[in-house]
């Protein structure tokens, strides 16, 4: 990065990096103040003045574009013989590295520049690698928060994400329906042909759940056999029976299992978010558990709607109103108080 000049001002040599800036250019011969542009001192036209400025640092940019700008020192040749003008960046290297495509190479070993270049070269790096550890540990962040809220037997919500997502429901003001599922005779399950029966068990009701529920539907597993379903702004009676009263028949469909068939149903509690006037999400779940409760003292494989109007009353079966029951060659047979689960 230097330019050598005889008596006159014309330029006799240019360093091989000055001529990679412009290398479809003969600069020999040109006047200095032709191929640059001096801003600083000002005013500079004749090698003299130039000459007088040795102890001076020169600003100074190219003419023509790109107008990469450039700092410089005069250093005069003995005997008046010319000068030499040594030439740097300064702080447009960063600009003349990717305009030029210049690498280190093209610099003195002991150029400054080289360690600036080194500096910026390790902050990319740093940089790069930065960003990369935060998408993995925003990635691992994401997949243990899903993991957290996920029953892994079932992969829906669990009871956590159910306790989220009906806080949510309920400061929202969204109107919906609550559900509270138990599949009945399901320890039966367990007893009689094992753990791994049971598994398959619930993760056939999973299905069916998902596919008996709209797409912004929740359906989340909070318990061993326990289930609740949110129903976003659907309060309809009527569809909601008819859509629990499915839910029932399909689940009383007997379940294969290596060579035996597991056979269970289902109890539902229903509660609607405009029963209340103020609801929490805890009086929901207790209502919805109240007319659950009272759908297995009615014998099971049926559902019952809560009745806000004698939320009071001891018997909890007196308190919900019996909508359908499920019934068929595969509902099970009804059972006593005293045998409920």
């Amino acid at each position: 990065m230097f330019v050598l000049l005889d008596e006159a001002g014309r330029i006799c040599r240019v360093g091989d990096t000055l001529q990679k800036l412009r290398p479809m250019q003969d600069m020999q011969g040109l006047f200095f103040q032709d191929l640059f542009e001096l801003l600083r001192p000002h005013g500079l036209t004749t090698m003299s003045e130039l000459l007088a400025s040795a102890d001076a640092k020169l600003r100074l940019r190219f003419r023509d574009e790109p107008r990469t700008a450039l700092k410089g020192v005069v250093a005069p040749l003995p005997r008046g013989q010319g000068a030499v003008v040594n030439l740097s960046f300064g702080i447009s290297i960063l600009d003349a590295v990717r305009d030029y495509a210049l690498t280190s190479a093209d610099f003195s070993g002991t150029d400054l520049a080289i360690e600036l270049l080194y500096l910026v070269e390790a902050k990319s790096a740093a940089m790069e690698a930065s960003c990369s550890l935060n998408q993995r540990l925003q990635g691992a962040m994401l997949a243990a928060e899903e993991q957290a809220y996920t029953d892994m037997l079932t992969g829906l919500g669990n009871r956590r994400a159910m306790d989220h997502l009906l806080g949510h429901l309920v400061a929202s003001g969204t109107p919906f329906a609550l559900m509270h599922l138990d599949l009945d005779f399901f320890k039966s399950v367990n007893d009689r042909l094992g753990h791994a029966a049971g598994d398959v068990v619930l993760q056939h009701s999973a299905h069916i759940m998902r596919e008996a529920t709209r797409g912004d539907d929740i359906v989340a597993r909070i318990g061993g056999d326990e289930f609740v379903l949110l129903v976003k702004h659907l309060q309809d009676r009527a569809q909601l029976g008819g859509m629990a009263a499915r839910l029932i028949e399909r689940l009383q469909q007997p379940i294969p299992f290596e060579k035996e068939f597991c056979q269970i149903s289902a109890s539902i509690g229903i509660a609607l978010s405009s029963q209340f006037a103020d609801p929490q999400p805890n009086e929901i779940l207790r209502a919805a558990d109240e007319a659950l409760y009272a759908a297995k003292r009615a014998g099971r494989a049926k559902h019952r709607f809560f009745d806000a109007s004698g939320e009071r009353e001891t018997d909890v079966s007196r308190t919900c109103q019996h909508e359908t029951g499920a019934t068929g060659p595969h509902a099970p047979p009804r059972m006593e108080p005293d045998q409920l689960s």
